[in-house]
């Protein structure tokens, strides 16, 4: 069977004023992962649109497409032109949980949830000519997942070709994430085994994993046998924690010495109220300065993501937090601006409170101000998100930010990393259109490797008492 697997290009993503770099960095995995359960003598193609020119000259029995808010129209297009060529079109994805309804007439069958338990009773079904239009998750387990077919990953194409998944969902439920609706009617946070996690990890090249768990230490058990396994593999390795697991127990140090250099930290706010607004309870009553002072003492780097038009916000938000950002010696930033996506309780709220503007989902692209604005006009808010990221990346805060540190090869190291980052995009597309990429992994290697304290994490372990 002629098998195409197609992650469409995210609108925002073909847009000039968007870094294509943002969006050469992991392989579709989710795709790969799907892969590993077709037969081996099916003959499989996985394209992914960010970094490729899709073929679509082609007729293949079976397409299957994954769906996100801003390739949604890109993706009908796709999955039509396919149908119309007698192609079995199936669509999966965040988009598609959200609002079936929409997709269902695009696609022969459509997937809610995750698949990993009825695409193989798809695939079952197909064989026999018994398909159903819509496949439910039913049961929730990654216990048995099979290796992850990354012999159809173009690794020369990104620059973090090791992305790694050992855990599915969050435990946590903000109101504005947009996996509780992907997860609902059943478990909503689960692990691998940790043997498996680390025979997957063993298959991977080099030095470098980045981990796209939404929680990597979500489970504390689980975690911690992982980062146990890890040492001395000779790893290193990004991921994302919530404040509340960086300052609990040991087990980020334990994190630090199986070679965690970077982690992805979702501190939304600075303001109490919208936290709770927002229903982000595991940041409530934390005390974000000493988990960055812990972070920093086990040289761990620091991406901090923030959400603003929060309805507590106001005209003052954006050079606070990006005050607070610098001074407190983020290495790097993510801003977004609040977009209710269809199938979280924020859109639902606000769709309540007739808030929504429009349901262009090509917007719905964290930088678009789609929904009426509270203590901030619609122009303030963009404005400030604008100037937040020019303001944070500019060379004088990367410096100022830099120096924060306590001793010099952090500053060097946070010097490097957030201006090599942000500051060299023409060097990236050059890399991104030469198919060269990948050539610069091992110089992230190098950077991350190279963050140490003066002491080792080793002897850094449980130097703070758990905190509940």
């Amino acid at each position: 069977m002629n098998i195409k697997m197609i992650l469409p290009a995210l609108t925002e993503a073909k847009s000039p004023f968007w870094r294509p770099i943002k969006y050469s960095l992991f392989p579709p995995l989710g795709l790969a992962t799907l892969a590993a359960y077709c037969d081996e003598d099916d003959n499989i193609s996985l394209q992914d649109e960010h970094v490729e020119e899709l073929n679509i000259h082609d007729a293949p029995d079976l397409v299957v497409i994954q769906v996100y808010i801003t390739n949604a129209f890109r993706t009908y297009k796709l999955a039509d032109h396919y149908k119309q060529k007698g192609s079995y079109v199936c669509l999966g994805g965040l988009h598609v949980t959200s609002l079936p309804e929409e997709a269902m007439p695009h696609a022969d069958s459509i997937f809610l949830g995750p698949g990993e338990e009825c695409w193989p009773r798809f695939l079952k079904d197909f064989k026999t000519g018994k398909t159903q239009k819509i496949y439910s998750s039913t049961e929730r387990t990654i216990e048995n997942i099979p290796p992850v077919r990354r012999d159809l990953i173009k690794r020369h194409l990104y620059l973090v070709p090791n992305s790694i998944v050992v855990s599915r969902g969050c435990p946590y439920h903000c109101d504005f994430c947009y996996k509780d609706a992907f997860f609902e009617g059943g478990k909503n946070f689960y692990t691998q085994r940790v043997d498996a996690a680390l025979a997957e990890i063993d298959r991977l090249p080099g030095k470098h994993l980045y981990f796209l768990d939404d929680h990597l230490l979500g489970n504390q058990k689980f975690a911690s046998a992982l980062f146990d396994g890890m040492k001395g593999m000779n790893r290193v390795f990004q991921g994302a924690s919530t404040i509340d697991a960086i300052l609990r127990g040991d087990l980020i140090e334990k994190a630090a010495v199986a070679g965690m250099r970077s982690v992805f930290v979702g501190f939304e706010t600075l303001n109490n109220n919208n936290l709770s607004q927002s229903n982000k309870k595991q940041n409530i009553g934390k005390d974000y300065n000493e988990a960055i002072k812990r972070l920093h003492s086990i040289g761990i780097m620091i991406n901090g993501s923030f959400v603003f038009g929060l309805d507590d916000d106001d005209k003052y938000v954006f050079n606070r937090t990006v005050d607070w950002a610098v001074q407190n010696a983020l290495t790097t930033c993510t801003f977004h601006i609040l977009t209710p996506y269809p199938g979280t309780r924020l859109f639902k709220t606000m769709e309540q409170q007739g808030r929504i503007l429009h349901r262009n989902w090509d917007l719905y692209d964290t930088r678009h101000v789609v929904y009426k604005t509270s203590a901030l006009s619609e122009k303030e808010l963009k404005d400030g998100y604008d100037k937040a990221y020019k303001s944070f990346y500019s060379w004088s805060n990367i410096f100022r930010a830099s120096t924060q540190h306590d001793n010099l090869k952090h500053m060097i190291k946070h010097f490097t990393y957030a201006g090599g980052w942000k500051k060299f995009e023409p060097l990236w597309n050059f890399l991104i259109k030469t198919g060269s990429l990948n050539k610069m992994l091992p110089l992230l290697e190098a950077v991350l490797s190279k963050i140490k304290k003066k002491e080792t994490a080793d002897k850094a372990l449980s130097p703070f008492p758990a905190i509940a």
